[in-house]
């Protein structure tokens, strides 16, 4: 089997609205699950939002919440606000500059906060970066919901996650899929408590944290 390829907002194209095919693939099992985990009301902020498609369907699956896009790319900021114009959905606030290792994010609060395919395709400082900002933004009792391929140290991993860490590491050393079990071991360092994880298709996970 062939492994996936990471998408990344600067090989997208040129037009201003990008398209990552796997949102077409995963946007609706993401909300299944998101269902059981939002709030009734408040703010939704997505970490790494690339392309927008993602917050658009969720905005208008979920529209008693208001989202908040965010990407470290402004080609990404783009995609968002044109997919949201396209769309005409009315709960999705502009998209934020935010790179998640700045020490000062743009956001003071949210009710919250998702993020899609970034752990595996940055660094480990950023996924401690992100773990730090969610401990202070998000109120006790309020989720940070991950969703990717990890490996996990008790289950075998997928032949095609494998080439997928593979190929990861090639682009980047400091890229690669990270074992549940450290993002865990991170989380309670900042009072964040992993109280569910869910496998889904392709060999990914949802796993939602709650903040202590």
């Amino acid at each position: 089997m062939t492994e996936p390829k990471p998408w990344l907002i600067n090989e997208a194209g040129t037009e201003a609205r990008r398209h990552a095919p796997a949102t077409l693939r995963n946007r609706q099992v993401i909300a299944q699950v998101l269902r059981d985990i939002l709030p009734d009301s408040g703010m939704v902020l997505e970490i790494a939002s690339g392309s927008g498609e993602h917050v658009v369907h969720f905005a208008q699956a979920f529209p008693h919440l208001q989202w908040q896009p965010s990407d470290c790319e402004p080609a990404a900021l783009h995609s968002i606000a044109a997919w949201t114009a396209e769309t005409g959905t009315a709960n999705v606030l502009p998209p934020v500059l935010i790179d998640v290792e700045q020490e000062a994010w743009p956001v003071r609060h949210a009710d919250a906060i998702l993020c899609i395919n970034m752990v595996h395709i940055s660094p480990w400082s950023a996924t401690l970066a992100l773990l730090r900002h969610t401990a202070a933004l998000l109120p006790a009792g309020a989720p940070l919901y991950l969703y990717g391929p990890f490996v996990r140290h008790d289950v075998m991993t997928a032949e095609s996650n494998m080439a997928f860490d593979a190929s990861l590491k090639a682009r980047n050393p400091a890229w690669g899929l990270r074992d549940v079990a450290d993002v865990d071991a991170a989380a309670a360092e900042c009072r964040i408590v992993r109280t569910g994880l869910i496998e889904m298709p392709a060999n990914n996970l949802s796993l939602v944290y709650r903040r202590a």
